[in-house]
């Protein structure tokens, strides 16, 4: 890769010229916020889209549409970046995140193409790596000529790591935007129908969880039904390719249970759970919850998003680990809307206390929507940081 055709090239028009790189689908969704408060700010522009992978691509094809165009990324070779900055002439290249790729940081500089680091974020376990090869991150960093990081603490290890301070700045997180948008009581009638919820039934749902802490929710399922017998357990694995083995751990237990893709086809849920095997659906699946858990958190998995499910007003519940959501359980904790539970047995106690008590859960729910919403305008930041990056006077 690297070379890319006379017809895409043509097709790129309008200027200023903006490369924007995401790896994948997550990425892209933070790039397409911060995208759509760009062509906001500069309607004009010509915005090219790069990811790596194909969910990535066919993602940000789907969403960028005829507005701009999307390409894969060069690899970081010499060869391979030079040729495609020079076909593509950005007039900044935007990294998202945590691409910080030397090869094509260095040969923007010496093209005299800006760059930035937009939404970005350094972890708690990354930050050891790179700390073990300072002084080639120091070398790389200083070819960025704005960091645009998500929260303070993502400012701390970006300065760790060698960028100039007075070059960062702390703008929010873009991917959290988005959040808002997507909850249309239209979903919740939707997914109500989809798994026959009838008469306000308490559904708990086990979101993004991680192998061996279905066998947690399975035992907090087990305390919930002894106080609240008729409660729906929705278990969404962060992978998909799960869903047979938690099928059969679910069946192991004594439990009925039906897939997600059951529901599409015979249109009739009749199981006391259901394993959601699709891609794509959790944050709509989210909003038919009464409590909701947040896996990869108790385990040493560094959590996942908590702010799905919050801006949906629900009750989050969350283990300790929770290192690559800091800026996401920060906000919760600013409102008072976040609930973390150190084990099982306490992720019983909770999810059972707002089953039971449902004003509780609105009450925790208004302020865990409070933190979505307090983040608003993140994507707007960091596109003003690109603006003026391109329009310096």
């Amino acid at each position: 890769m690297g070379l890319y055709s006379d017809e895409l090239v043509e097709g790129i028009a309008g200027s200023p010229r903006i490369w924007i790189h995401a790896v994948s689908v997550g990425e892209v969704s933070a790039a397409m916020a911060v995208i759509e408060s760009l062509f906001l700010l500069m309607p004009d522009c010509a915005v090219i889209l790069s990811t790596t992978t194909e969910h990535g691509q066919a993602f940000a094809k789907d969403k960028l549409g005829s507005r701009g165009v999307c390409i894969y990324a060069p690899v970081d070779f010499v060869i391979s970046v030079r040729k495609a900055l020079a076909a593509l002439e950005p007039d900044v290249l935007v990294c998202l995140e945590t691409e910080i790729w030397p090869n094509w940081l260095l040969e923007a500089k010496r093209m005299g193409i800006k760059t930035v680091l937009v939404n970005g974020r350094i972890s708690v376990r990354s930050i050891k790596g790179y700390l073990k090869i300072r002084p080639l991150i120091k070398a790389t960093l200083k070819h960025i000529s704005v960091f645009s990081m998500i929260c303070q603490a993502d400012a701390k290890r970006i300065e760790m790591m060698g960028a100039p301070p007075a070059r960062i700045e702390i703008n929010g997180n873009a991917k959290y935007d988005l959040l808002l948008q997507n909850t249309d009581t239209s979903v919740q009638t939707k997914m109500e129908r989809l798994f026959c919820l009838k008469g306000g039934q308490p559904v708990f749902v086990a979101g993004s969880t991680r192998s061996s802490e279905e066998e947690i929710v399975l035992d907090v399922y087990e305390k919930i039904i002894r106080s609240v017998p008729e409660t729906l357990l929705i278990i969404a694995p962060r992978h998909v390719q799960r869903a047979h083995q938690i099928s059969t751990m679910v069946k192991d237990r004594g439990f009925s249970c039906q897939f997600r893709t059951d529901l599409n086809s015979n249109g009739l849920r009749t199981a006391s759970i259901v394993i959601i095997d699709t891609i794509g659906d959790l944050q709509a699946v989210y909003s038919v919850a009464s409590v909701v858990f947040c896996g990869g958190s108790l385990v040493p998995l560094g959590g996942q998003n908590v702010l799905e499910a919050a801006a949906w007003s629900k009750p989050v519940l969350y283990g300790p680990s929770m290192e690559d959501f800091l800026d996401a359980k920060e906000l919760l904790d600013n409102t008072g809307g976040g609930i973390q539970v150190k084990d099982g047995r306490d992720l019983a106690e909770k999810a059972v206390y707002y089953l039971t008590n449902p004003d509780a859960a609105d009450r925790i729910g208004v302020l865990a929507k409070k933190a979505v919403m307090s983040n608003h305008g993140a994507a707007g930041k960091h596109a003003d940081v690109i603006y003026r990056l391109l329009n310096p006077d």
